[in-house]
């Protein structure tokens, strides 16, 4: 992958990163979700594409509001704010399931979709607890939960996911997320989403497994679900290569029926 250096940008309550021109990919994050999740897509996509990471205020919104809805609409208010009439989300864990409530509300402005490890029907994160604050191993542990290959959880991640753990006002905002996103199911509401919608899944996905990919791809009807072997709940930073190429594959097609 090629080597380059983003600027975060600040405008008005939003920062964002904005790459490249053309259509818009619009990237979410999850919890743990460090901007460097998404280097290898905003690498390739950013020569042909407008891409663009909103940072989630998950430890910025008022605490009413801290919740899978008000961050749907953060990203709302963001997609305004800037101006982009036709956006494809791209959602990975709880971004995953921003990406489902955007597309609900604004049909008309969603070009395409791209779920990968989403939350929004069923999610064990963590192994089914949360990472207590304390022992550096045990976090460690609980970030490689997230990767079929251990080696993935770099030691920036664990570091980032330790000091999480560690701040306690922090660890509560991720808990409180965590069960919004539980409570949140969408399993009713996704019949009603439209768009071309690609399901990239890790096969070996243990927080979010593959018969949820079977799902969403049941309940989603204009939907594909490809799977990528020897993959954990983050395909793009697991199998950047392997993903880049099914979502050129979609986003080609895509461009071909329009």
């Amino acid at each position: 992958m090629e080597n380059y250096s983003y600027s975060i940008k600040s405008e008005g309550n939003f920062k964002y990163i904005e790459e490249g021109n053309g259509d818009v990919l619009l990237l979410l994050h999850g919890l743990f979700g460090a901007l460097s999740n998404f280097k290898s897509i905003i690498a390739h996509f950013r020569k042909n594409y407008k891409v663009v990471v909103p940072l989630l205020p998950l430890y910025e919104l008022p605490i009413l509001d801290l919740g899978v809805k008000g961050l749907a609409k953060y990203v709302n208010e963001f997609v305004k704010f800037k101006g982009y009439h036709s956006v494809i989300p791209l959602g990975n864990s709880l971004g995953g399931h921003i990406a489902q409530l955007f597309a609900l509300e604004n049909p008309e402005h969603t070009r395409a979709l791209i779920l990968t490890g989403s939350s929004g029907l069923f999610e064990d994160s963590f192994g089914g607890s949360f990472p207590k604050r304390g022992s550096y191993d045990f976090i460690r542990k609980k970030t490689e939960y997230t990767f079929y290959d251990p080696k993935t959880a770099s030691k920036d991640l664990v570091d980032e996911v330790f000091d999480i753990c560690n701040d306690r006002v922090k660890a509560l905002r991720i808990i409180k997320l965590a069960r919004s996103a539980i409570r949140t199911n969408l399993s009713n509401l996704l019949p009603k989403i439209h768009a071309p919608t690609l399901l990239i899944w890790g096969r070996e996905d243990k927080i979010t497994p593959p018969f949820v990919a079977d799902e969403f791809n049941k309940l989603i009807p204009n939907s594909e679900l490809k799977f990528i072997g020897h993959c954990g709940h983050a395909p793009m930073m697991e199998k950047p290569e392997e993903f880049n190429i099914l979502l050129q594959e979609f986003l080609d097609k895509i461009k071909v029926a329009a």
